[in-house]
Formats: C-alpha cells, structure tokens, sequence
C-alpha cells in the first residue's frame, strides 16, 4: 500500500463521521490558535519596547543617585550641575559628546478652566540633541531661554490634547504651571510611554526656569537624572567608565561603594527583553496546555475508532495487511486531524493577534502583535508532534489485534 493510498483512506475515515472529527479537531485549532495568540502578543510587547527605548536617545547613558543593589550605601549624596559639568571634561572623559542635567516634578497644567496633571521636566538646550527630541511645531529651548529664566514651555501631544484639543498651531499660548503663567512655544512629537513614564505627559521648561520657580529641591545645585552622551556606540561602555570615575572622585567614594548608578540604553533594553522573553514564554506554555487537551482529545477518538472497526482490522490482516500496515493507517489519521487543526488554528490565532492590534489602536495604544514565521512553524510542528503522540497507543492497539480475535468483534 503506497503512503498516498493510505492518505485517501485516512480522508475517508474522517469525513465517514464529520461531527466528531470536527469536535475533535476544536480541541487542535483552540491550541494552536492560542500559541499563535500569545507569541504574536509577546513579540509585539517585546517590539514596542524595544522601540521606546532605542527611541529615547543615541548613544545615551543614565546617571541616577543611588546605587543598585548595593544597600551599604545608606545615605548617597545627590547629584548636582557640578557633576555634570565635570562630566564634560574632555580630558578626564575623551568619549563624552554631550551632557543634559534634569529636574523633574510631577505639577497641574491649566488652560481655559482644563487641568493636565503632567510631569514637569526642567532641561538645558543640550537635552534636545542628548535625547533625540524633535518637534511637531514650534523651537526647543535655547540658551538663551536658560540666561534669562524665561517662562516657555514645550507641550507633550497628550498635554496638548487635554488642554486645547489639538496639537498645531499653539505656538504664542499661554498656559499656567504651578499658577505662573508660561508661553508655549512648540509641541514635541510623540514617543508613547516609556520606562520612566509617558513621554507624552510631559512639559519642558528652561532648566534654570524650574530650579528657581517651579521645581524645589533642598540643595540649590541638586538634579534628578544626568543624561549623557557618548561619541558612538561603541565608545558606551569607555563613556560609562569614565563618568563612573569621575563621580567616585568628586563624591569620593571607593570602588564597590558608589552612591550612584550609571545605565546605558542596553541595560534597559536587556532588563525589557528579559521580562519580555519570560512572559512570551509563559503566555505560550499556558497555551501550549491547550494543545495537550486536544491530543488527549485525538486520542481518546482514535481509540473510539479502533473499537468501531475492529472487524475492518481484522479483516484487513486475514487479507495479508501487515501490522506496519495498520500502524501506519492510524498514524496517518491521527497525524491528519492534528494537521487540518492546526492549519485552520493558524488561521483563527492570526485573525485574534489582528483583533488584539486593532483594539489597542483604536485605544490609542502603541502595540502591535507581531505573527513571527517561527511561531508559525513551531504551531504546526507541534500539532502535528502531537496527533502523532497521541495516536501512536491507538495505532499499536489497533496493530496488536489477532485477525480471528478481531472477525469475531460484533
């Protein structure tokens, strides 16, 4: 019996009986359809973070007080404008290009009787080329807007979309921030959400603006974050070392005892992908549960199969069938249901990652599901692992059967 031959029958085996096969079949396509689902939702999450971040800056490195992981450092000292000017010395940090200290606070945003609670993020002219800032409209701030503590202010989309119910044309508006009034001069371009909050919920105003008017901290010199940027991508890691000195001169504290931390883009994107991976993997392990019931389920059909046409078997073997013959009949029958499964769950699991991309647009969510070819074949391959699986103890009991045990079967 050639492998086609076998195929036709396992055909006709399964459309013999169509309700059944279709109900067993659910079990394969819910499976599949679920794996396909979930991997698309993980590698979407894992694509749009890594988006967010890679978005934020080039070649941009991280200095925050206090140390990680390290609770020795009780009391750390706080960064200040004198740090980050040291940090532009191109002699102690060759591969230092740029440095952007910032304040920020969380303040209400008014206009017109509308209130944005916002994060207010006080910064220097360099911030917009450290942090790779563009604009929808309007000017970033200069220096001269630092000089001369000028009330300005730069609006984030969402800011702009509670306030006035538009982004363009706002340039010369005047809004209050912390009850002072503070002219707009442009709208910044939308990033969506990031590690450290929206990007879009914020305000920019001149660095020296917010340290004396809007952002109070206890030392007068005092920064929440220092931004740096290194001269490539390859000079991140010699850029960190040399801050890192640096900073343990000035607060003078020994190595292993830093009151500081430094972080690259790489740091973060590993931590996400790290979160990402693992919740890509359980969502797709919970899934893959799915596809285990339905083996169970093509099992427990087969083994109803084998009851019902004992006497075919047995039959066939008083004939000459041999018990690869059979073996393999059942095999393939097993192999096929897990297979048209899996294609139409394909299909289903495709059309769920759609729907699940469409929703978050429509709610204004930066999110969409990624169908990876791989998850595509580990789908199918695994389905059809699994109609083999099961069907094998069916198949081998239907093979074992003596050819006169199974002509008297009734």
């Amino acid at each position: 019996m050639n492998f086609a031959q076998v195929v036709l029958e396992a055909i006709e085996s399964i459309n013999s009986n169509k309700l059944r096969t279709g109900l067993t079949v659910l079990g394969i396509v819910i499976g599949v359809a679920a794996v396909i689902a979930m991997l698309a939702v993980g590698n979407g999450a894992q694509a749009s973070i890594t988006g967010t971040i890679n978005g934020i800056g080039t070649n941009l490195l991280f200095v925050f007080r206090g140390a990680r992981n390290n609770e020795a450092v009780r009391n750390p000292r706080p960064l200040t404008v004198n740090d980050s000017n040291a940090l532009l010395d191109q002699f102690a940090a060759p591969h230092v290009l740029a440095v952007a200290p910032v304040l920020q606070g969380d303040g209400n945003v008014m206009f017109s009787g509308q209130t944005k609670n916002s994060t207010i993020v006080g910064v220097t002219a360099d911030y917009f080329s450290v942090r790779n800032v563009t604009l929808l409209e309007g000017n970033p701030i200069t220096a001269e807007n630092i000089y001369g503590n000028a009330s300005v202010a730069l609006l984030g989309v969402d800011v702009a979309d509670k306030l006035f119910e538009r982004r363009d044309g706002l340039v010369g508006e005047t809004v209050r921030i912390a009850n002072q009034p503070f002219r707009v001069i442009g709208v910044l371009a939308s990033k969506g959400g990031g590690g450290m909050g929206s990007e879009d919920n914020q305000v920019l105003i001149p660095f020296s603006t917010a340290q004396s008017r809007v952002i109070h901290r206890s030392g007068l010199n005092t920064v929440d974050v220092i931004y740096a940027q290194a001269v490539d991508s390859d000079s991140v890691p010699l850029a960190s070392s040399e801050i890192a000195q640096i900073l343990r001169t000035r607060h003078r504290t020994p190595i292993g005892l830093d009151d500081f931390t430094v972080l690259s883009q790489q740091d973060f994107l590993n931590t996400a992908q790290s979160i990402t991976g693992i919740l890509t993997v359980f969502l797709g392990g919970i899934a893959a549960i799915s596809l285990l019931v339905g083996g169970i389920g093509i099992m427990n059909i087969m083994l109803v199969s084998v009851t019902e046409r004992t006497r075919e078997i047995g039959l066939r073997k008083a004939l000459g069938a041999r018990k690869r013959d059979i073996l393999i009949q059942f095999l393939v029958e097993s192999s096929l249901l897990s297979l048209i499964g899996g294609i139409i769950g394909i299909m289903f699991g495709w059309l769920i990652a759609y729907i699940v991309g469409r929703v978050a647009a429509a709610t204004g969510t930066d999110f969409t599901p990624i169908v990876g070819v791989d998850a595509i074949l580990l789908a199918t391959i695994f389905s059809t692992a699994v109609g083999l699986f099961f069907g094998i103890y069916p198949a081998s009991r239907a093979a074992s059967l003596q050819p006169v045990e199974a002509l008297r079967s009734e």
